[in-house]
């Protein structure tokens, strides 16, 4: 269960530069996509180190945390813009 969280809580942090990147981009653009998908791989590479296995029931944890750090990271980046 600690993996989990450990888990959970690196998808997040680690989305929120991505969000923050995302957010000065026009939408749909080729630097948005890859905003958006190139945190993915690291997703894969987070749950391989911790030795968590892909099981259907922690997938929406993993939604909820993925999209939490890009919300957040935009959410940063609009406030700073003021």
């Amino acid at each position: 269960m600690s993996e989990l969280v450990a888990a959970l809580s690196l998808v997040l942090v680690v989305n929120l530069p991505f969000g923050w990147w995302r957010e000065g981009l026009r939408k749909f653009s080729g630097g948005w996509l890859l905003a958006v998908h190139a945190p993915i791989p690291l997703i894969w590479v987070i749950r391989h180190l911790l030795g968590l296995p892909w099981r259907p029931q922690t997938l929406p944890l993993f939604l909820v945390a993925y999209f939490a750090g890009q919300w957040l990271g935009a959410r940063a980046r609009r406030a700073r813009r003021g």
